[in-house]
Parts: C-alpha cells; structure tokens; sequence
C-alpha cells in the first residue's frame, strides 16, 4: 500500500536496511531536539549563570512526569494507525488520525492548565532550593502555555511513523529547532533575558512544528490526510488507543518520578551539582533516544506485521532490532566517556560544575559504554515489542515493578549510607537489568501464545 516516497513497506523484502531507514530520521530527529534543547541549556549557563541552568535542569524530570502520560497514549495511536495501515482499512485509518489529533488537543489544553496552577508546589515537593526555584516556576509556566502545539506535534508524528514516514517529522524538526536556537539567543543575548527567554523561544518553535505536521497531514494523499472540520474523538477508536497507549503512559509516568526523585536526591547537594546534573543528564539522553528510535521502529514493524499475521518476520524484526541497539548504544557511549570533560565544557565554564557531572558519568557513562545503555536498549525492545503485538498493561507492571522498585530501594536504602553522586546512579544499571529478566520471562509467554495461534490457524 505504498503510496509515496516517504513511506515504507515493513512487511514485505529485506528488515535491516528498512529499520535503519526507519530509525535514522527520527535517531537524528530526537538527537536534534536535545540539541535544541541543549541550546536551552548553553545558552543560559554561559550568559545567565549557574542558577539559571539549574533552574531549566531542575524541571526536566517534572515536565516529562507531567507530559508522558499523553506522549505515552500517541504510542497507542501509532500501534493502531499502523495495523489499519498495513491492512488496508481507510476509513479506520481516517478515523483514527482525527481521533488522534482532536485527543491531542484536548490533553495539550488540560496540560498547560495544569502546569499553571501545579508548577511551583510540584518543584517545593521535588525540595527545588530557594535561589533557583522563582525562575524553575517561570520557566515552567511559560514552557506549558506551548502544550496543546507539542501534543499535536507528537501525535502528528506518531500518525506519519506508522505509515513509515520518519523523513518529513525530521525536517520540520530541523526548522522549528534552527528557529528555536535562534530565539534562545536573540532573547538572552541580545535582550538580556534569563529563562523567560529560552522558554518562549521554545513555545514559539513548538507551534511551528505544529503547524508544519499538521499541514503535511492536511496535504497528504491518502488515508491518513486530516480534514480539520472532521477532527472528532470516536470512542470506539479512542479505545483502542488507550489499551496501548494508556499503560505506556503510566509507565513513563512512574518511571520518571523515579527520576523525580533522583533529582530530589541531587538537589540535596545543592545548585552546583544541579547544574552538574543537568549538563550530564543532558549528554546521557543523547544516547537514550538513540536506541530508543530502534524501540519505536520495532514496534512500528512489528504492529503491521501482527495486523497481516506474518509473525516469523516480528520474529526477525526483533533479532535485528537488538543488533541495531547495541551497535548504537556501544558507539555513542564511548564516545561520550572519551571526550566527556571537553564535551562538557561547551555547557558551562564552571570547573566545579563539570567535576560534579563527570562524578555523575564516570558511573552512567562508564556503564554505559560497557553494560548500562546496551541493557536499556535491550530493555525497551521487549516492550516495545509487545505493544505493537497490543500487549502493553503487563510491560507496564513489569517496569515499574523492575525499574521504579529498584531505584526507590537504592535511593531510600542504600543511598543515605553512601552519600555521594557516583554511588547515587548504580541505581541506573542495577534497575535495568532487573527489569531486562522480567520483560524477557514475559515475551517469551506472549510469543509462545501468538505462534501457538498461528499453528492453529495454519
């Protein structure tokens, strides 16, 4: 059902040339986001100090606490656009993309009233400290006003990854970032602005991107174009998305309060080592959404795949898809363990600044390059996997149960005996890997019932 250049045909012909077309676009996609939210991050660390990049760090973690239940939800609405796709079905496809994007709407709206009101009593709780937590409030309250642009944007997205197209997503991303960079420097250089500025440069570019995912859509040839007087939530599509969606959210949800947390237990060592953090944190999600542009191509391929009952292929897809993961995880964490300290100078000049964040790698990078990202990645393919199968509650369970009581035993148990930033984040490779032999236990059940399916079938 191929239908332009921009998409492609996951079930049929050779897997891992198709996953790296797959998974290169929207790889380079979420490296340029952080890029451009880096520029945040650079940009107020070198002309609006220490305090003011503590206070954009500080609010990463509670943003995407706030926000990942919806982007969990679009992951749904990416499981189900690609079935109808692969089978045929138009006006399910229909139904779905404009279900998907009036959902997407309605929840930015619910979230940036949300962050009104809940901003500064969420960042009191995370024990933000008093010099940094006036302008971590600003910034937070500007940053939710751009919600409703940034749901669209991402469900937008996941509706053009289920046909296969991650190209397009990629080049609106690079408009709305170069945008954004420009602004963060206009607004603090030029103006003399702090946070107020790299926030409102981030709305803006966030409602360009809208606009340019929703105009591709709307221009679309096909059964995914989007007629704006038909956006209309349906329930019975609705539904559907959230059985997949729904658990994928609360999963990013928990987990990331356990990243809350972790914040917490750095903020206790001051805004020094928040700062620290931020730019560290920062470095380490480079390689995350690396590998997990592979998780969101395995649940792409295996979704179409499962909806056409070619179940020997997921098979494949899976097998490739580690391959790919590992191969990504290896490469950018060496690097980032070799040349972390003069990476690291581009976010701040402040030398203890840069001793606090290497104290934080020299545990989560070294593991990474060795064990620690090879596992995530492996972690989240399983998973992934088994959403585009339609299983998504027990995964859920399985990583907070794995990930979250791992790190709330380590921050609450071990951590107060042995106060320092490198033990904090053992609690990083140590949840990971409890939770890999879970989510393994797990596949291998729900894979022997679907190929015991197929047999009977057969």
């Amino acid at each position: 059902m191929k239908q332009n250049k921009y998409e492609i045909d996951m079930c049929h012909g050779t897997i891992m040339d198709k996953l790296i077309s797959f998974a290169l676009p929207l790889m380079l996609s979420s490296i340029l986001q952080l890029m451009f939210n880096a520029v945040d991050v650079i940009v107020v660390g070198r002309f609006s100090g220490s305090q003011a990049l503590a206070a954009v760090g500080s609010t990463t973690a509670l943003i995407n606490t706030f926000t990942n239940l919806f982007i969990g939800v679009s992951l749904g609405a990416n499981v189900l656009a690609a079935r109808f796709y692969a089978a045929g079905k138009e006006k399910e496809m229909s139904e779905t993309v404009h279900t998907a994007i009036t959902l997407a709407l309605i929840s930015g709206l619910v979230m940036a009233v949300i962050g009104q009101i809940f901003a500064r009593g969420a960042l009191e709780l995370m024990g933000t400290p008093e010099d940094v937590i006036d302008k971590s409030t600003l910034y937070m309250r500007i940053y939710f006003l751009g919600m409703p642009f940034f749901m669209m944007y991402n469900y937008g997205a996941a509706i053009l990854r289920a046909v296969g197209d991650t190209k397009r997503p990629l080049l609106f991303l690079i408009v709305s970032g170069i945008t954004n960079a420009l602004l963060n420097m206009t607004f603090v250089i030029v103006f003399h602005m702090s946070v107020e500025g790299v926030a409102i440069a981030t709305v803006i570019s966030q409602i360009l991107s809208c606009t340019l995912v929703l105009r591709c859509l709307h221009h679309t040839e096909g059964c995914y174009q989007l007629r704006f007087s038909r956006l209309k939530i349906k329930s019975y599509y609705l539904k559907q998305i959230f059985q997949v969606g729904i658990p994928a959210g609360i999963q990013s949800i928990v987990i990331n309060f356990s990243n809350v947390l972790l914040q917490s237990s750095v903020n206790s060592f001051g805004s020094v080592s928040m700062a620290g953090y931020t730019a560290a944190d920062n470095l380490m999600g480079f390689i995350y959404v690396s590998v997990n542009a592979v998780t969101q191509a395995c649940m792409s391929f295996t979704s179409q795949n499962y909806s056409v009952g070619n179940y020997k292929r997921m098979d494949k897809v899976l097998r490739n898809c580690m391959i790919l993961s590992v191969a990504v995880a290896t490469v950018m964490g060496s690097c980032f363990w070799f040349f972390g300290p003069q990476i690291l100078r581009v976010y701040t000049n402040n030398p203890e600044v840069i001793t606090h964040a290497m104290e934080i790698m020299s545990m989560a990078i070294f593991s990474c390059t060795t064990i620690t990202y090879f596992l995530c990645g492996i972690m989240d393919l399983f998973p992934g996997a088994l959403r585009g199968m339609g299983h998504s509650g027990v995964p859920m369970i399985l990583s907070v149960i794995g990930t979250v009581g791992t790190r709330i035993i380590w921050i609450f148990g071990a951590f107060p005996h042995h106060r320092t930033l490198r033990f904090l984040f053992v609690c990083y490779p140590g949840s990971w890997a409890v939770t890999i032999i879970l989510q393994v236990v797990c596949f291998w059940f729900v894979r022997k019932k679907v190929h015991r399916n197929y047999m009977s079938e057969a």
